[in-house]
């Protein structure tokens, strides 16, 4: 074996390597990006404090030490409230995850058991919560593992403390029913934002865009059609997933006009978006690397896989500035929780974002080369 030979053709590895952006985007940046969103995102998960909003009705002694053993584990922050109407009413309209109701008669349960030793009363607290949030699991943990402590305390381990859990969103939802319309609103996103950059660097590229000036079509007349395009396999993706989710999964969502209007304003919001970050690709090897700094951020930290109160703070800021998070949430408040007004929001900021994107698209597409 002849090592110079080796060396001479290992060498020109390198420089073919050192040449190609988008092979050392995909080898070297992309990990990296991983590794610092993963990291982002999982550091702090043990560290976290999730708000626990509580109803008191007992005022008394006993609850309040009880909320400050919550408290002292460091992981729950409370909020006291007064509700006056409708329990149900009231989580709805303030969006509220999680509400712990004492009873009335929590410290005379515990005064009965401790002091006279009767075991015959029971008090049970009423834990409010929304399904679709993962850390909801772990607050009840936590509330029932500090409920246990008590029962020790006061009846060497007997039950007269008890709790209940209510869920607040109606039906029975399963982890795909939460997870699909995330992957609706994230494979639009693919789709549109690699399809414009790959197909706009290409034709810069093999000089179509400058054969347009000889054409009768105008600027936006073509982002118009390529939008339309790119809104019809979109479509076709969303029948698909949904179509997947009922047949395999036995999919429980709701089909209405938020549907299709997110569908048709995420088309053109990602398209367009794709279409802006196009026109400073030059060449096809950076046309991944582009899509793939717009597309895994937002993937990961827009809620498509993991629920937004289970990452920190800072991230969670982040993610409200990220287009995918009102198109994840248009869907999940649309087709999942019911929840028309939200839907209305998410949907609204949506068709604002597809607006503008689509103008900018228009403003900053060029046939003339530069």
């Amino acid at each position: 074996m002849r090592l110079r030979i080796v060396a001479a053709d290992f060498a020109a590895e390198l420089r073919i390597l050192s040449r190609s952006k988008g092979v050392l985007f995909w080898t070297l940046l992309f990990p990296v990006m991983l590794i610092l969103i993963f990291g982002a995102i999982f550091s702090g998960i043990g560290e976290m404090e999730y708000e626990l909003f509580v109803q008191d009705l007992d005022q008394s002694e006993a609850s309040a030490q009880f909320l400050d053993s919550l408290e002292s584990t460091g992981l729950i922050t409370i909020t006291k409230v007064n509700i006056t109407s409708d329990v149900d009413t009231y989580i709805k309209e303030e969006n509220i995850k999680r509400l712990l109701i004492i009873p009335e008669d929590f410290s005379e349960v515990i005064y009965l058991a401790q002091v006279i030793n009767d075991y015959n009363h029971s008090v049970n607290l009423t834990f409010h919560y929304d399904q679709s949030e993962q850390s909801n699991q772990a607050v009840s943990s936590i509330i029932s593992s500090i409920l246990r402590q008590m029962n020790m305390q006061v009846t060497d381990g007997k039950t007269v403390i008890s709790m209940t859990g209510v869920e607040t969103i109606s039906g029975e939802f399963s982890f795909i029913d939460f997870f699909l319309p995330g992957m609706i609103g994230f494979t639009i996103m693919q789709t549109c934002i690699y399809g414009s950059i790959e197909r706009n660097t290409k034709y810069r590229k093999d000089g179509i865009l400058r054969k347009m000036l000889t054409t009768p079509i105008t600027r936006t007349e073509w982002i118009v059609s390529k939008m339309l395009y790119q809104m019809f396999l979109s479509f076709i993706s969303a029948v698909l997933i949904i179509a997947i989710g009922i047949i395999v999964y036995q999919l429980n969502i709701v089909i209405d006009v938020y549907f299709f209007i997110l569908v048709i304003s995420t088309s053109f919001l990602f398209t367009g978006m794709g279409m802006v970050v196009g026109r400073f690709v030059k060449d096809e090897e950076s046309a991944g690397m582009a899509g793939g700094v717009i597309t895994f951020p937002m993937m990961f930290l827009a809620g498509t896989f993991f629920a937004l109160d289970e990452m920190p703070l800072v991230l969670q800021y982040v993610a409200r500035v990220l287009p995918l998070y009102y198109v994840n949430e248009g869907f999940r408040n649309s087709m999942i929780y019911l929840q028309y007004d939200d839907a209305l929001f998410h949907t609204g900021i949506t068709v604002i974002m597809g607006i503008l994107f689509f103008i900018a698209g228009i403003v900053l597409t060029k046939w003339k080369e530069e």
